[in-house]
């Protein structure tokens, strides 16, 4: 084994014959009088830009790339964070903004309650809540906001009226946002899709802190043919607005979720909101024509 000393010997010779002294003295340090710009843009007056509105697809931060416009016209097709450059071994500033952004929007979506407002004044609907107590139940216990409380069953066996046609029904699910930006489009055209084709459409109610399940114990109550339940979709960093209307015929509970159909993806930059409604209402109509839903549906 080396002994330290031998150590302590070979460090100094290596020191001394780098003479780091001398490539001291030849390069004295230099004292930094003014900083340049290295490409930021200065923020004077106004606002400095959105991160979050950039549309991802149009975005394409490679620098000096082989064909930057065959990618472009590629990514242009989904909104990916592809070609989003380097800094070094870091990502750039903008994409690591952006990706903050829509991670907080998505935290957001899921720990804020829908605005009562926009149920009771906007919508004009009535609200019930499952067994979730609040938002840490809900998403700690998903058994639970399968379920009504009871009360919400009281509440909805007085106000509901019984058997009709179509109940609709919207719950929070896991986005306070997608139920504000697309609930007030989506029911409406459900509703007016039904009710041409001379469709009962039962009263619709919000489910606070309710899962798509919930509507078996709602079809126990208030026995419709057919029921529909718009929920917002666990939100992704794509987009927090997304929603979803999930069906079935003759609900009833422990149903299997082959009896159910969806239709997801509803939200501004996915399937059009009104465009959904209108859809919504002819898969229920379907359902009613052929007594029968999910994998044995028709469409």
């Amino acid at each position: 084994m080396i002994q330290e000393s031998a150590v302590k010997d070979i460090v100094k010779q290596i020191i001394q014959e780098m003479d780091l002294g001398a490539v001291l003295n030849e390069a004295p340090l230099q004292e930094v009088t003014e900083v340049q710009p290295t490409g930021c843009e200065a923020v004077e007056e106004g606002e400095i830009p959105d991160v979050a509105a950039v549309d991802l697809r149009q975005q394409y931060l490679i620098e000096n790339p082989h064909n930057g416009e065959a990618y472009l016209a590629i990514k242009s097709k989904a909104p990916c964070r592809l070609g989003i450059g380097k800094a070094g071994a870091r990502y750039k500033t903008e994409p690591t903004l952006q990706f903050r952004a829509a991670h907080s929007a998505a935290q957001d979506a899921v720990f804020t309650d829908v605005d009562a407002d926009f149920i009771e004044k906007q919508l004009g609907f009535f609200t019930v809540q499952s067994r979730c107590e609040n938002k840490d139940v809900y998403l700690t216990r998903p058994d639970l906001g399968r379920q009504l409380s009871e009360e919400a069953k009281k509440t909805i066996a007085e106000k509901c009226k019984k058997h009709p046609k179509v109940q609709i029904v919207i719950a929070d699910g896991l986005s306070s946002a997608a139920i504000e930006a697309n609930a007030g489009e989506v029911y409406p055209a459900i509703v007016q899709g039904l009710e041409s084709q001379g469709i009962d459409v039962g009263t619709p109610f919000f489910v606070k802190y309710g899962r798509v399940a919930i509507m078996e114990e709602i079809a126990e109550i208030v026995e419709p043919e057919a029921i529909c339940v718009l929920i917002g979709e666990r939100p992704g960093l794509i987009t927090a607005q997304s929603m979803s209307a999930y069906m079935a015929y003759h609900a009833e509970k422990n149903m299997p979720e082959a009896r159910r159909n969806v239709v997801s993806n509803i939200h501004r930059e996915g399937t059009n909101p009104a465009e959904a409604g209108a859809h919504i209402a002819d898969v229920l109509k379907m359902m009613l024509d052929q007594k029968k839903s999910g994998t044995d549906l028709k469409l």
